[in-house]
């Protein structure tokens, strides 16, 4: 088996993002298959000792170990890249997996890092609880206030990490402005976006050097596997996959074929996502049950402009105040019926989830209120079934408070 050679793909030269996301990094065998083939073998057989020599070498390119060269992985990597726009991509095991092989590969002890405060949990515990155990430091910013990351970038800054729209609250930062400060100071800029997907929000058009994925969530879009994938510039791509040849937290070819599945829809699915989302919003701003809605599509959510500059669409994530604390907020979780309880995101089925109690439940809580997660606080991920089942899913705990 060999790849597609890159001539016979140079039609996809210019190319709309939902021929990308169909075709990007096509390969086929000489069974000559019209769906994208899977892998499933952890080695490969060489023709000969001297060609082996030449593969683990990298003399040569071809496939030696599916640890770090699987087809099946590099048409997703190839095709996730297209989409947003980068030289090269590195699949990994886990969105988590995504950022720890990334901050890995490109920081030494007595690095720092500028992060925003409204990232997803586990990302900040990764950050000031692991990764400063190895000499790393990080210090936590608002993601809207640009002059406390200016403030916050030291001699030894190396990456600013941001999340955008950031998880639950949805607030939007100017990836344009921070890849002028990060520039300006010799930082990489890294974005999550995991939320918009490139569907929606291309960071590198931007301005931003790497951008992160969760592929568990969008990419897939059925909340069927786990995935991470990095993006960026190839010298930079080079030293990630270099930590995950040596360590290991590599994505699966099956799942890999799962998330170029998902890929194929991803644009009809986000802009579906998008409009549900907004629908919903509208309807929570106006339920006497409910004291504030955070969603970027609302005008009075203090990102739209920025959102609506920055972004195609809004995403299908918003979250909201109910009227009172935890008890309240558990009542209407619990008297869902449609909706999914569960904190994962991104799925056809709606989500819905407490962050306070799990999402963000490792935060202390000096760092929750930082980020603006209070005990009645609900995000939901809306999914693709009827808005007006939705609508009454929600209002039966909503209106009994």
């Amino acid at each position: 088996m060999t790849d597609t050679p890159a001539s016979e793909l140079d039609f996809l030269v210019g190319a709309e993002l939902d021929t990308l996301a169909v075709r990007a990094g096509q390969v086929r065998t000489a069974e000559g298959e019209h769906g994208d083939p899977i892998f499933l073998t952890s080695s490969y057989v060489f023709d000969s000792a001297e060609q082996a020599a030449a593969r683990f070498s990298g003399e040569q390119p071809g496939n030696v170990y599916s640890r770090y060269t699987n087809p099946t992985v590099r048409t997703f990597e190839q095709r996730i890249a297209a989409l947003e726009g980068a030289e090269a991509g590195v699949a990994t095991a886990s969105g988590m997996a995504a950022i720890l092989s990334t901050c890995m590969a490109l920081l030494s002890s007595g690095d720092h890092i500028v992060c925003s405060r409204s990232v997803f949990g586990t990302t900040t515990v990764l950050f000031t609880k692991y990764l400063q155990k190895f000499g790393v430091n990080v210090e936590l910013v608002t993601l809207t206030d640009l002059d406390e990351w200016q403030s916050a970038i030291t001699p030894n800054t190396r990456l600013l990490f941001a999340e955008t729209p950031s998880n639950p609250l949805g607030d939007v930062a100017d990836i344009g402005a921070l890849s002028v400060l990060a520039k300006s100071r010799n930082c990489l800029l890294i974005v999550d976006n995991c939320f918009c997907t490139p569907a929606l929000q291309q960071p590198i058009a931007l301005g931003a050097d790497i951008v992160i994925h969760s592929a568990t969530k969008y990419l897939d879009g059925q909340g069927r596997c786990m995935g991470g994938a990095v993006v960026g510039r190839k010298e930079h791509m080079d030293e990630v996959l270099g930590f995950l040849r040596t360590c290991g937290p590599t994505m699966s070819p099956f799942n890999a074929w799962v998330f170029l599945k998902g890929l194929e829809t991803l644009r009809l699915r986000m802009e579906a996502h998008s409009a549900s989302a907004l629908t919903l919003a509208i309807w929570l701003d106006a339920h006497p049950g409910v004291d504030t809605v955070f969603y970027g599509g609302l005008p009075s959510h203090p990102s739209h402009a920025l959102a609506k500059k920055q972004q195609r669409a809004f995403g299908g994530v918003l979250s909201f105040k109910v009227k009172g604390g935890r008890e309240e907020a558990w009542r209407v979780i619990d008297a869902t019926r449609i909706m999914s309880l569960t904190a994962n995101l991104g799925d056809a089925k709606t989500t819905i989830v407490h962050p306070a109690t799990t999402t963000h439940s490792r935060l202390s809580d000096a760092d929750k209120v930082s980020a603006g997660i209070s005990e009645n606080l609900i995000r939901v991920a809306v999914g693709l079934e009827s808005i007006d089942d939705l609508k009454k899913d929600l209002d039966r705990g909503l209106s009994a408070l």
